[in-house]
């Protein structure tokens, strides 16, 4: 193959979207909006979901397994859309691929450094990722601001039952968030790609006047800068991109779960029909 032969057929290739479940969704409808003419690989852990309240080392090795198989498909970028995973192996994963690998943990405290008005900033995350102190390091760089953390255990388990309102959600929600509200935060990072499903119970919360901030976006942004920067990008006058979305649990649930995740862009032509989970279409739903 000739050397701009192997360049295209590396452009073509997916970017690799990994998750413990269905969370990073969030992120892989940002991707999506923001480079339409890139296709998606994702895979979602929901054998073992949820990675919050596991061990660190546990969450390690779960992580890497899936990850190794996600490579080995073929991707030309990984985006590790977790942040229990990125606070666990995230460097194990730059030194053990070849590919590039973007996170969810910097670029949301990018966007919250710059948010912040008081400099009092707020972090709610998995019990793992809050006990990993992983948004602790990556503030350093800012020593002038004050963080609050806050694990929110419950929340993924509310999300992938489909409840995002209700009383116990809030009740829950006022529980959890009592600590940054007390800290008088004026940003609220959202630390699991979960959480902006919870967004207008967190608003009722938290008030009109606290900056939240989702990673989901600003990893976009990341993907694309990296993928500018290595020459990567798609092109536009491709054939349409084709996009596979699989977990490594329960295909039915997972596919009902991502149905909501994505957004009606996915269902079969119009109004509120299944997604077809024809492997040889452009767009695969269903187990790994």
């Amino acid at each position: 193959m000739s050397v701009s032969a192997a360049a295209t057929a590396d452009r073509d290739l997916p970017i690799g979207i990994f998750d413990s479940g269905v969370g990073g969704l969030t992120v892989a409808r940002s991707v999506l909006d923001q480079l339409p003419h890139e296709s998606i690989h994702y895979v979602g852990d929901t054998a073992h979901s949820p990675y919050g309240p596991k061990p660190i080392a546990e969450v390690r090795r779960l992580a890497l397994d899936v990850l190794d198989s996600v490579v080995e498909s073929g991707v030309k970028m990984l985006v590790i859309a977790c942040n229990s995973a990125s606070a666990a192996m995230l460097r194990d994963a730059r030194e053990r691929y070849d590919v590039p690998v973007v996170e969810v943990i910097q670029p949301a405290v990018r966007r919250a450094v710059r948010a912040t008005r008081n400099g009092r900033v707020g972090v709610i995350g998995t019990r793992a990722t809050i006990s990993s102190r992983a948004y602790e390091d990556a503030f350093a760089a800012a020593p002038h601001l004050a963080l609050t953390t806050a694990a929110c255990p419950a929340f993924v388990e509310f999300v992938e039952r489909g409840t995002t309102s209700g009383p116990e959600l809030m009740t829950a929600a006022r529980g959890y968030l009592a600590p940054v509200i007390a800290a008088d935060v004026d940003t609220l990072v959202l630390g699991c790609t979960h959480y902006p499903l919870l967004m207008a119970v967190l608003r009722s919360v938290v008030g009109d006047d606290v900056t939240l901030v989702s990673s989901a976006e600003e990893t976009a942004f990341d993907v694309y800068r990296e993928l500018a920067a290595r020459e990567l990008l798609r092109p536009d006058d491709r054939p349409a991109p084709r996009h596979r979305f699989t977990a490594t649990g329960d295909a039915s649930a997972f596919r009902q779960l991502a149905q909501r995740f994505l957004g009606p862009r996915f269902g079969a032509g119009e109004g509120s029909a299944p997604v077809a989970v024809d492997e040889t279409g452009p767009l695969y739903l269903g187990a790994l």
